[in-house]
Parts: C-alpha cells; structure tokens; sequence
C-alpha cells in the first residue's frame, strides 16, 4: 500500500499540474530547501575548521596530557601513585611544571604575567619551536637564565628577541609573614635574558605566558624540588589518549585531576559549540520560513486534484491513505531540495577546501589567507534529518486538513 501511495505521490511531483504556479511554488519550495541545507552545511563545515586551526594553535603548547591536583595548588613528586607514570609503557615524557603569576618588569614598563617553569624535556613535549616568530627556544644556556614569552607580552613591556637588557622578575613570597614596613622585602627577584617570542594567536598565551627553566621557578615561587603545580605528559605513537587517560585516572584516584587538551580548554570549545548551534539555529528558523511554500504549494495541489481524490476515493482508497499521498508528495518536495543542497554545500566546501576561494582580507593581516572548512558528516547528517523533519511538519499541515466530499 505504501509502494501505490508513494508511486502517485512521485507522479503528481514531476506530472504538470493544470495550474502552472504549483508548479512555479513547488519549485521555490525545493530551491528554498536546497539552498538553506546547503548554506547550513557550509556555515557549519566553516565553523569546524576554525575551530581545527585553533585546536592545532593550542596544542603547539598544551601538552597531550595535563595531571593536576584535585583540591590543593601542590603536588609531591615523590607520591607513589605519581612515580607510577615514570613505569608506564605508553608513557614517553614526564614533564613536571610550576605555574604562578609574578610582575615582570623592562624599563619602566610593567605588567602581570604567568610565569610556566619547564625543565628540559619541555622542547620535545610541545611543538614550541613551530610557533617562534623571532629569537630561539632557551630557558638556560649554561649561564644565564633566558625566557621565552608571547607575543603579546613582549609588546607590551616593548622587548625583542635580541635585546640584551634583562627582564625583572618580581614574585610574591609564598611562607613568610607580611612586612608592611618594607613591602619590598615581600617580593624575590630575578632577572632573565629574552631568547626567543613566540605567537599562539590567541590572548590566553600570547598576552601573559611567559616560560623559564623550573629551578628558577622554583626559587621564586618557594617550591622544592620535589614540588610541582602540575605534571605534563606525551604519549608514545599509536598510544591511545582516551585509554591511557583512562588508566592514569585509575591509579591516581580522586585526589588528581587527569586532563587531556579537549579538557585543558574546555571553556574555549564549549562557547565555539554554542556559537555553531546557535548559528545552525537561525538558518533552521530561516528554513521554517522556506517551509511555508511547501504548505501554499501542497494546499493548491489539494485543490487542483479534487477530481483524482474522488476516483481515489470511488476505488476504495480512504481518506488515511489520500492524506498520506500528500504528505509524500511534500516531504518529497522537502528530500528533493535537501539532496541537491547537501551536494552543493559540499561541493562548495570541497572547492573551498582545494582552491581556497573565499579569501580573508589579503591574506597578510590574517592567520589564514582563506576560511578554512572541515565537512563532518554527523553535521550533515543532522542538517539533513533537521530539513525532513520540517519537511514533513510542512507537509502534514495541509494534509491533515484534507476532506473527501461524497
């Protein structure tokens, strides 16, 4: 029975009416459809891959894994369940770290910053040296005490890479009673050489992240060797992220938070999805608007084929099944234009992709020199079930209204 109501309903699709503006309606309604799915699907596509090249940007300094204590700003290395880490196969950096705010200070010009002590092994955790812009990579070359610092701050305290003037660094004291009589005994000092700026492209690094060697960090913070604020991880290749977070979680307990770089900025990817629902949201209100046609052109059809819908009737069909007939009829109108504007949106976003043909700006006061576009098929899955299900709300309402005159 279905086959026969879907068959007549394909019929009246493509079989010209006797009123050509059904015809001219039906068509705006699959070209209204097409064109809002299509425009979802690159919105959304170009939503992605921004948020892609951002997430390449983060994880240049976040490393695959982040251990932190749950209730407390200190963790002691020598923790059973910390030196675990060190005997884990998949395991093939442990990098502990110091994190604190501290005023830097150059000629005059001073500013908050947070200072990130690193040791060593720092360099082949992160991809640091991917993002210099000017000088090299060096918290300690055998001598001095050297930092590298963003972009932003080195603007704002106005240094470079070469200068050789120190940077001043002011830290509160962390034990220790207040002086109120000499606040300048409540601060260590120590100044650092500037080896190198690097540009992360976004304010959360660029205007306050500044790294030195962890014993220097240490020393101005008050920390001991076997103190740490946190404690970075790379994995092996081909080690599973998700598995061995999983495991670390395990061992560790409740007393330490296990972090991977998804959750290391959690808030930044929360308000990037918002924003692309939300987005999607209003082309799915203006695609409401697109429905309304397939209402005018189904209840004109309705009225143009009162003579069918009496044969129908007289050879048995009730009124269930000429009702479904027409709501067919115009949630194929809504499928139709959905399919078509599913391969132009990506399409456009394939062309996009290759050739870059939406420029940004000219292409030399920007990150990228095009918008970047990534097409997921679960969001072109939900753009599409999103237009049937409106196409067939569009449809069921001039349907439902259909009565059969004996």
């Amino acid at each position: 029975m279905l086959k026969v109501e879907g068959h007549i309903a394909w019929r009246y699709l493509v079989a010209k009416k006797r009123q050509n503006a059904i015809n001219i309606i039906s068509g705006v309604s699959s070209v209204a459809v097409a064109v809002v799915t299509a425009a979802m699907i690159c919105v959304l596509s170009v939503m992605n891959g921004f948020g892609e090249v951002v997430e390449q940007m983060f994880s240049q300094l976040d490393a695959e894994l982040r251990i932190t204590p749950a209730s407390s700003k200190v963790l002691e290395l020598a923790d059973a369940r910390i030196q675990t880490l060190f005997e884990m196969p998949e395991v093939a950096i442990v990098a502990p770290t110091v994190e604190e705010t501290a005023l830097v200070e150059f000629r005059g010009r001073q500013v908050p910053a947070l200072l990130k002590g690193v040791d060593t092994t720092y360099q082949s955790l992160t991809a640091i040296d991917s993002i210099l812009i000017d000088g090299s990579y060096a918290v300690w070359d055998g001598a001095f005490e050297r930092c590298v610092m963003g972009v932003g701050l080195a603007n704002t305290i106005g240094i470079g890479a070469h200068f050789i003037s120190p940077v001043h660094i002011y830290a509160p004291k962390r034990v220790g009673r207040v002086n109120m009589l000499r606040p300048d005994e409540n601060f260590r000092s120590k100044s650092v050489f500037i080896a190198g700026v690097f540009a992360v492209n976004q304010t959360k690094y660029d205007d306050t992240y500044m790294l030195i060697s962890l014993p220097l960090a240490r020393e101005l913070f008050e920390y001991s060797e076997s103190q740490a604020t946190a404690i970075e991880l790379k994995l092996k290749e081909g080690a599973s992220v998700r598995m061995v977070q999983k495991a670390i979680t395990n061992t560790l307990g409740e007393d330490y938070t296990v972090l991977n770089r998804y959750e290391q900025q959690a808030d930044f990817y929360r308000i990037q999805m918002i924003e692309k629902w939300l987005t999607a949201l209003l082309l799915v209100f203006i695609l409401l608007i697109a429905s309304f046609n397939i209402i005018s052109s189904l209840s004109m059809l309705i009225l143009d084929k009162k003579e069918d819908i009496r044969l129908l009737h007289t050879l048995g069909a009730d009124e269930p099944m000429i009702r479904r007939i027409f709501l067919y009829e115009g949630w194929l109108i809504s499928a139709f234009g959905a399919l078509v504007g599913a391969v132009i949106g990506v399409t456009v976003c394939a062309l996009q992709q290759q050739f870059g043909l939406l420029k940004l700006g000219n292409g030399m006061n920007y990150v990228l020199s095009a918008y970047p576009v990534s097409v997921q098929a679960m969001d072109v899955l939900i753009v599409l079930t999103a237009v049937l299900l409106l196409g067939a709300l569009a449809a069921w309402i001039p349907a439902r209204k259909l009565k059969i005159d004996n």
